[in-house]
């Protein structure tokens, strides 16, 4: 406890890092004021009755975890950080198949600027489509009452949500650069963290109303947390865990000097993408799901219900999309051969393999098994809430997703945090333990 303590103490002894700290919490601050100014036009009334009727489990639900419950109130931030997800997501994909972006990304610092800027034109460009497409549902829909949610349709009030959705989007991602140049921590993380952070205490609400309804039994409850704490300890075993490649350096000569060889070792974490294919796949699936939701037409009714989560066909789509960006992500941050040529140039080799190209196969072969672990690990704990919702009814964001992003962005935030204070000569936030993977 005392050495605790006293990290928590040499926080605050270190300016930048306390200045940075300060700053990450300030812009958290402004993010969550954000979420509870509403858009001009709309009947709050309704529009709380309106998703008061909604089913627990529902896509808009979903969407409104990752919003930090801006999409039921319709505020400012109601499209949240999602927008600039997607288009990291499309121009990530066409680095591999547009030869001028292949060519950018492999320009260095310059070119993922330009990168960064293609990214954020695309974030308004999809928050422009998803703005029009909510406005138009917005005046179709009304509340069980009948009473319309949209004060005054038409197109001035199209184009003032189109304008309040998009500036609201463009700044938190303004906001989420802003943390992770000035702040601690990945500022986009840390804005989807936020938000779900800040809609637990009311699904705490409604568990404990549903234990005095009846509708959700003690047993029950004490499984629902206990399944949450076994959770969050598969989440921090399988988080830091490590496959470790040994490597072994050959004796050189330096001078008229002969410096022995060395051992050391290659670390490969088993879930190497962390928590961004399970953001990137709610982000596909949460697009069409959205707009589909607020039109209020027999097909798109009848495609909302059919992504809505518990069903057969989220469930194959959502598990589909993890898989698939678990694979993607890990060969864009790792490149197996430039490791290989790195180890060659410097004269380190893997015990019974050849350098170079042998080498980079049994290193790509290797983060390919374990990446497939680590992905299946993704998957079972993000469709674990749609299982907790058939069995307990309970709200879907004790579990899975949530929790994941919860506990991952938490522990990389702390690692973060251990660095600038390890950088500065302090031992760091936790003496005791510091952030690191198992042996």
């Amino acid at each position: 406890m005392a050495s605790t303590a006293d990290g928590i103490g040499n926080i605050f002894r270190i300016p930048e890092v306390r200045n940075r700290l300060l700053f990450t919490i300030a812009m958290l601050a402004v993010y969550r004021v954000g979420a509870h100014i509403p858009v001009p036009g709309i009947e709050s009334a309704a529009l709380a009755e309106f998703f008061d009727a909604q089913k627990r489990g529902t896509m808009l639900a979903f969407f409104d975890m990752f919003s930090g419950g801006a999409l039921s109130r319709l505020t400012i931030f109601a499209l949240g950080i999602m927008p600039y997800i997607s288009s990291s997501i499309i121009l990530q994909l066409m680095t591999v198949a547009v030869p001028h972006l292949e060519k950018l990304k492999k320009e260095g610092e310059a070119g993922q600027r330009k990168i960064t800027q293609y990214t954020r034109y695309g974030t308004i460009v999809l928050a422009s489509v998803q703005g029009l497409g909510m406005s138009f549902g917005l005046e179709a829909m009304t509340s069980p009452t009948g009473a319309a949610i949209v004060t005054t349709p038409g197109w001035p009030f199209r184009l003032l949500t189109v304008l309040t959705l998009t500036a609201g989007t463009a700044f938190i991602m303004w906001l989420g650069e802003q943390i992770t140049e000035r702040g601690i921590g990945n500022g986009i993380s840390l804005v989807i963290f936020a938000g779900i952070v800040a809609v637990m205490p009311a699904g705490i609400v409604n568990s404990i109303q549903l234990i005095q309804t009846g509708e959700l039994g003690i047993i029950q409850a004490i499984i629902v947390v206990m399944l949450m704490v076994i959770v969050v300890g598969i989440i921090v075993f399988v988080e830091t865990g490590q496959r470790r490649i040994p490597i072994q350096y050959a004796r050189r000569m330096v001078g008229r000097k002969m410096y022995a060889g060395q051992s050391s070792h290659l670390p490969l974490k088993v879930n190497t993408s962390g928590v961004i294919p399970p953001i990137f796949a709610s982000s596909v699936i949460m697009f069409p799901a959205t707009i589909a939701g607020f039109m209020q037409h027999p097909t798109m009714t009848s495609i909302a219900d059919q992504l809505t989560p518990g069903s057969m066909l989220y469930t194959v789509i959502y598990v589909s999309m993890i898989l698939f960006f678990c694979f993607f992500y890990t060969a864009i941050v790792f490149n197996p051969a430039d490791v290989a040529d790195n180890m060659k140039k410097h004269g380190g080799y893997v015990p019974g393999i050849r350098p170079g190209k042998p080498t980079a196969e049994y290193i790509d072969s290797t983060l390919s098994k374990i990446t497939l672990g680590g992905a299946i690990y993704l998957s079972l704990v993000c469709i674990l809430p749609d299982f907790m919702i058939q069995a307990f009814s309970v709200p879907f964001y004790f579990g899975g997703t949530g929790l994941l992003i919860i506990v991952g962005v938490s522990m990389d935030f702390m690692s973060q945090l251990e660095s600038h204070m390890v950088m500065r000569n302090y031992s760091g936030f936790l003496k005791s333990g510091k952030m690191r993977g198992r042996r």
